[in-house]
């Protein structure tokens, strides 16, 4: 019973040492990626055409459906509007939104594929019907990690969301009116990853609720940033 008990413990602490490590992984991935914008654009536009190659390497070789395979070659043509204004991202834009609808319906449709082994209906009674040849696990595991997820996930720790705003030049306010002079400051834009925005959020939130209960485990709370 106790060696039950422990078990428990430790498939739970070992999920969440998983989660906690692959947390940590997408925050230093994204990091990264902010410093290397334009490498990493160029990085996603090749993987989306190297994947949309494959598509059709696996449509003329090894007799992918058609439609399917069209379908998801016509996503990733979506996917790839993501990358016009990389690494800037609006939450509510079409494109991301749709992008976001086609990951599910891709993902739903390709396991649908993988997993029917219904036999059609004008060969239930052939004996000499011979069954189409099912995937491997680790063909259809393969299959999805590059065609389906890489690119979505990718693009979700590349992306980035809620600008912010810094001033280029020193230069001020007119001085006659409160409207901006010729030579009034410019400004950039400055990438806030997206899987960071998500990850922040979550520690926000830990924090809070931590603090309702009397626990103080936010480090930096107090302290006077600069």
């Amino acid at each position: 019973m106790i060696l039950q008990a422990l078990s428990y413990a430790g498939t739970l602490l070992g999920f969440l040492f998983l989660t906690l490590s692959i947390a940590a992984g997408l925050y230093y991935i994204s990091e990264l990626v902010e410093e290397h914008s334009e490498p990493t654009k160029r990085f996603l536009n090749r993987a989306i055409y190297a994947i949309i190659v494959l598509y059709l390497l696996l449509l003329v070789l090894d007799s992918f459906p058609f439609k399917l395979s069209v379908f998801s070659i016509l996503s990733y043509v979506v996917y790839l509007q993501n990358l016009k204004h990389f690494p800037f991202i609006s939450l509510t834009s079409p494109t991301f939104i749709a992008s976001c609808f086609l990951v599910g319906i891709n993902h739903y449709l390709w396991f649908k594929h993988f997993n029917d082994t219904e036999v059609p209906p004008q060969f239930r009674y052939d004996p000499n019907y011979i069954p189409r040849r099912r995937a491997s696990f680790t063909e259809v595991a393969s299959f999805f990690g590059i065609c389906v997820w890489f690119v979505p996930f990718a693009l979700f720790v590349s992306l980035s969301a809620g600008d912010n705003v810094l001033p280029t030049t020193t230069a001020g306010y007119s001085k006659k009116s409160d409207e901006l002079s010729d030579d009034s400051p410019r400004f950039r834009k400055k990438a806030t990853g997206l899987v960071r925005v998500v990850i922040d959020s979550i520690r926000a939130y830990f924090y809070s609720t931590a603090r309702v209960f009397g626990y103080e485990v936010d480090p930096s709370r107090g302290r006077l940033v600069v």
